[in-house]
């Protein structure tokens, strides 16, 4: 029979890249000259099953790394970012022919419209960037982010199935890096000071590491109940939740602690319907210590000793220095702080521009708590998200954030309450927890622009705009008398 001509079309380019890339191979010796038949066959699979190509996506996140260009003017992951680069072209082509592919419901979701005007009030701000090819960069990296990791989900996790599947894929991921590292780690002796050399490679820094870990782990322990029928599972996963909880003190990142904790606060919270007090507690919370520290300049007083301020050799001492205020990250953060502060009296509605701080900051800083860290050589920003979206962005991203942190949790609770099928009411329990130790972390450092941390945030918040209308459809079938359980 003989084949369309399409068919051989596809056939011949498909021939000829395979060999080009052998040759290349042959001639080079180099690796990365197979990428290119790979990224064919992904992008092959894209037009014949886009689902399964999102599945390996999501897959790919754990172990995807960083790689720079350009004396470091550029940098990209792999393999997971152009897998986004790719999403986004085919979300764009697919918007362009149908425009109407959000449902009514969607657009109305209030996290929906938090971030679409988070992104609109981005745009905004790299138009007044004092810096402006580096944060054109930042908005073409959120734009493909945003797509894969917020659009993209609605339109794929549909069943339970869905559920479950993005949920063994991280889980394998995430725990075969922490098994890696901890290898890596006790080669090492596990020493506080190593912990860096161990995940170097897989993760930006051991920060970026625990945060995964610490974001991850509530989904084990709403998995656990979930396994009655299955006594083997519900052991290995008992196993498993102990083997995250020894990997996270083994970070020696006191913000993913007491990020854990601060999730299972919103866990129990959620389930006592008194979740919609904790936020408005805990930024009632922060304005007193600021408005405190600010009057008559209170904030002097905590000023370190330069030479009695920097890193410990131990866990335990450095948790000791932290009250004593003599630890060299803690002080530096209180530097960042003070300095991005200042600085947005000069700029508060659009802020010096997405990822400008660092050129700008130094001059705002008071002297007196400068620690020895304070060169900045790997160009870091304010440790704390909140200020970072202050001075970038101004104060309409920052208070954009902060009502989408309150917004998550009180919609997951009225969607936790709502549900009757037990499995979307753990789920929904699980990404509000996540979310919750997201939120942790952010708050001593800014992460959502890494790869990992913001799949698992924004993941979160894109199924809860799911489980919202499961949730309403699941409220209408019972008052028409329908019991099914829902898919």
């Amino acid at each position: 029979m003989d084949q369309p001509i399409q068919y051989k079309w596809w056939q011949g380019i498909s021939l000829a890249i395979l060999f080009i890339s052998i040759a290349a191979f042959a001639y080079t010796g180099s690796y990365l000259t197979l990428v290119v038949p790979v990224g064919y066959l992904y992008v092959l699979l894209m037009g014949l099953n886009w689902k399964t190509a999102y599945w390996i996506l999501l897959f790919t996140i754990p172990f995807s790394t960083q790689l720079e260009f350009f004396n470091d003017t550029l940098s990209t992951t792999v393999p997971d970012e152009p897998m986004m680069w790719l999403f986004l072209i085919m979300f764009g082509v697919t918007f362009v022919r149908h425009p109407d592919i959000f449902p009514k419901h969607w657009w109305r979701n209030p996290l929906v419209l938090v971030i679409m005007l988070q992104y609109i009030w981005l745009i905004v701000a790299v138009y007044y960037s004092k810096e402006t090819f580096i944060s054109v960069k930042f908005l073409l990296a959120k734009t493909w982010f945003l797509i894969s990791f917020f659009v993209i989900p609605f339109f794929v996790f549909r069943e339970k199935k869905d559920f479950r599947r993005a949920f063994f894929l991280l889980l394998f991921g995430i725990s075969t890096t922490i098994l890696i590292i901890l290898i890596r780690h006790k080669a090492y002796g596990f020493h506080f000071r190593k912990v860096e050399q161990a995940v170097s490679g897989i993760y930006y820094n051991h920060v970026d590491y625990s945060t995964v870990i610490s974001m991850f782990f509530p989904l084990l322990l709403v998995a656990f109940p979930m396994l009655k029928r299955r006594p083997g599972l519900k052991v290995l996963l008992a196993f498993i939740i102990v083997f995250y909880l020894v990997a996270t003190y083994l970070t020696f990142a006191r913000a993913a602690m007491v990020a854990i904790f601060f999730s299972l606060v919103i866990g129990v919270a959620t389930r006592l319907r008194l979740v919609n007090f904790v936020m408005p507690l805990f930024y009632g919370m922060m304005a007193a210590i600021l408005v405190f520290m600010i009057h008559h300049n209170k904030f002097i007083d905590y000023r370190p000793n330069y030479n009695k301020t920097y890193m410990h050799k131990t866990f335990t001492d450095h948790i000791v220095a932290t009250f004593r205020g003599e630890d060299m990250s803690s002080m530096e953060r209180l530097y960042r702080w003070i300095a991005g502060i200042r600085m947005s009296k000069d700029s508060p509605i659009t802020g010096y521009g997405p990822n400008a701080f660092y050129y700008y900051y130094k001059p705002y800083a008071v002297s007196s708590f400068r620690t020895y860290v304070s060169r900045n050589t790997e160009h870091s920003t304010t440790h704390n998200y909140f200020l970072y979206m202050l001075v970038e962005q101004g104060w309409p991203a920052m208070i954009l954030y902060a009502v989408l942190v309150a917004l998550v949790f009180g919609q997951a609770q009225r969607i936790y309450f709502r549900f009757k099928d037990k499995f979307y009411k753990n789920v929904t329990l699980g990404l509000s927890m996540m979310f919750a130790a997201g939120f942790i972390n952010n708050f001593f450092s800014e992460l959502l622009e890494t790869h990992k941390v913001g799949c698992l945030f924004f993941l979160a918040v894109s199924l809860l705009v799911v489980l919202d209308k499961k949730s309403k459809d699941e409220q209408k079938q019972l008052a028409e008398g329908n019991t099914e359980p829902i898919s």
